[in-house]
């Protein structure tokens, strides 16, 4: 009954209280201190990644034997307390992501639009200028592949295509496309926004805003289905 009632005992540093939203307190910060906020939760959740990752365990391995009992061959309560600290963390980052997004278009809104109105691309995706202008990150990888009806290619993704931002990844950022590896695993099933430049050689390119949903269940090998170099 004992090692029972310690199953939720916190064994492991729930790390830094970001709670990013909590109570609506972020949304006095700058958009500076949110962008501090937003790194501290990714590096919060990487190292909570590699806790379950040095016992050889996901979000999803069984921690129960066939009859029901903690399984004696790992730390059961670190493992539980690791698992509900990812799971608040994704939700707060989540939120965090919105609010910045929404922080963003407030700030540019402000500022003289001296563009052309936006255009409709070729995949039914509004370019990056829809509503107000956005700032546009210096390109990091190119799509060299994609295979039919995978999770990219459903997205709208061509062989070609630029990417500016995957997600949370950009130029600064991206460590050899190893974030964009992170970014994918820790997003299964989950919409990803992508902006990505498509005809960089042309007089006009198309700035794209696409949403992907990296799945096992495509009927091909890995999450997206395409192979990304990066720049």
């Amino acid at each position: 009954m004992s090692q029972m009632s310690n199953l939720h005992a916190p064994t492991i540093p729930s790390g830094p209280t970001t709670r990013p939203v909590a109570n609506g307190h972020a949304a006095n910060l700058s958009l500076a201190e949110l962008q501090r906020r937003k790194d501290n939760v990714e590096a919060e959740l990487k190292a909570l990644g590699s806790v379950l990752d040095s016992h050889d365990v996901d979000m999803n391995t069984s921690l129960l034997t066939r009859d029901g009992f903690p399984r004696a061959d790992i730390d059961v309560a670190q493992i539980r307390t690791t698992r509900s600290r990812i799971i608040h963390l994704r939700n707060d980052y989540k939120e965090l992501m919105a609010l910045i997004e929404k922080r963003l278009h407030e700030h540019f809104a402000n500022l003289k639009d001296d563009e052309e109105p936006p255009v409709t691309s070729d995949v039914g995706q509004l370019t990056l200028g829809d509503s107000v202008p956005e700032t546009l990150d210096q390109p990091f990888a190119k799509v060299n592949s994609v295979i039919e009806n995978s999770p990219a290619a459903t997205a709208g993704l061509q062989p070609g295509d630029v990417i500016r931002n995957f997600g949370y990844v950009n130029y600064a950022n991206h460590d050899n496309l190893k974030r964009v590896a992170e970014c994918v695993q820790g997003n299964e099933g989950q919409n990803i926004l992508v902006k990505a430049l498509r005809g960089s050689g042309s007089a006009r390119p198309q700035e794209l805003r696409l949403t992907l949903t990296p799945r096992r269940d495509w009927g091909g090998r890995g999450l997206l289905g395409c192979h990304i170099l990066p720049l």
